[in-house]
């Protein structure tokens, strides 16, 4: 596989992260207000939106006041900046995706996931042979990324690819987290892990065409009640899930928080994106800026 093959398959596999949870839950909102939040300090002004990272041609154009805010903005902030994905370390992003020499996804899974996996994979019509080099996290993202795209839905118009290029040569933009660290994220979950993670993720692609529109419709209504269902539905029916949302969603909440932090104590207008579902809950982004003290509004 060329490089930058693996570069671009790994980015948009990447972007996928809870996207593809079981949307089980209805979630009917009266609201009309949008996923954008203005975030103020005594001193500055910090705009937060929540991101779904694939969507399609006509979802746009956006909420006029999302895009007012961005206009008002100084500088754009991302979780990480897609356009630095020839930076990441092709040596590095290769060991963490995929399996070397002898080693195989099978030797590494349990008998009963593989053969899950090979089901699937008989199903998709795709080469059970270049999939068992593939790591078990890397494989999950893959498959999910695949089953969105082939329901219409595209990384190019994502929000986060949609603001970066509007912003290119025109605002600065900064980095919550970047890639690396979120390949790492990932990388780094134990083999038990990343087992659970790609049996759940094989489930939840069964019930993604008829579920997926529940999510459009709760972002597009500023629905946090229908995300949040979404985003929590797994770790309800699997207490085994949760120290992996914890990795994943919690403790990366609590550094973003830190970052917003900083960015309020700046002078420059902030427009912050980060994946809808990091908003959210008790333990989400908005509810821990507004214990912090700092004045929130839903727009």
């Amino acid at each position: 596989m060329k490089k930058q093959t693996i570069k671009l398959s790994f980015i948009f596999s990447l972007l996928v992260i809870f996207l593809f949870a079981v949307f089980a839950q209805d979630s009917v909102s009266q609201s009309k207000k949008s996923f954008l939040w203005k975030v103020q300090s005594k001193t500055n002004t910090v705009y937060v939106l929540g991101s779904i990272h694939y969507l399609k041609k006509e979802m746009y154009p956006l909420d006029e006041k999302i895009e007012k805010a961005f206009d008002q903005s100084n500088i754009l902030g991302v979780e990480a900046n897609l356009d630095n994905v020839s930076k990441l370390d092709d040596q590095k992003l290769v060991e963490s995706a995929f399996y070397s020499e002898n080693e195989t996804l099978e030797k590494h899974l349990s008998p009963r996931a593989f053969e899950l996996v090979k089901k699937h994979l008989t199903e998709l019509g795709a080469s059970l042979e270049a999939a068992n080099k593939y790591r078990p996290w890397f494989l999950a993202l893959s498959l999910a990324s695949i089953e969105i795209a082939k329901l219409g839905f595209d990384p190019n118009y994502g929000i986060d690819r949609y603001f970066l290029s509007k912003a290119t040569e025109k605002k600065k933009i900064v980095e919550l987290e970047s890639l690396e660290y979120q390949m790492n994220l990932f990388s780094a979950l134990s083999e038990k892990d990343q087992e659970l993670f790609l049996l759940y993720t094989l489930k939840d692609i069964k019930v993604l065409e008829q579920e997926l529109d529940k999510l459009i419709k709760a972002w597009t209504t500023g629905d946090e009640k229908g995300i949040e269902l979404i985003m929590t539905r797994s770790i309800k029916e699997d207490k085994k899930l949760i120290p992996i949302y914890e990795k994943l969603v919690i403790e990366r909440n609590k550094k973003m928080v830190s970052k917003i932090e900083d960015y309020l104590k700046e002078k420059e207008t902030f427009f912050v994106i980060v994946g809808a579902g990091h908003l959210v809950g008790n333990q989400g982004i908005i509810e821990l800026l507004k214990r912090k003290g700092f004045l929130l509004e839903q727009l």
